[in-house]
């Protein structure tokens, strides 16, 4: 039963983050591709993940974590669709302090702010469904 219950927070943690960047990607460039949805979903539920497992951290620390998760995700899923499968999904090739034009600096630091702002939802989703 627990674990029932886990996996539904889980799935639900996911599924927010699935649409809640696929919509944020359309705002922000005006279209999106189905991989950031994977995408969102997975770096939603790593925040939680991370928020649960370093309960003790402070909210900065925890950012600086996302952070750090959040641009890995992304690398993977650029390495994967940007380079193995050439589907061209973004390039931060002429953006400054960039790596292969998958991830770069600005976007980092994004991340950071997205993460100091979705752990405290992550840990609000969390608690209401325990």
């Amino acid at each position: 039963m627990i674990v029932l219950k886990k996996a539904k927070c889980d799935l639900t943690v996911f599924g927010i983050g699935a649409v809640g960047y696929g919509l944020l990607e359309i705002l922000w460039r005006g279209r999106t591709h189905w991989s950031m949805a994977l995408a969102g979903g997975i770096s939603f539920l790593g925040l939680s993940k991370i928020s649960c497992f370093f309960k003790k951290a402070s909210l900065f620390k925890k950012a600086i974590i996302g952070c750090g998760f959040i641009t890995t995700v992304e690398y993977v899923f650029g390495l994967i669709f940007n380079v193995i499968l050439k589907r061209k999904v973004w390039d931060y090739s002429k953006m400054p302090l960039n790596i292969g034009g998958q991830v770069c600096a600005l976007y980092s630091f994004f991340w950071l702010i997205l993460s100091f702002l979705f752990i405290p939802l992550a840990d609000k989703i969390q608690s209401k469904m325990r």
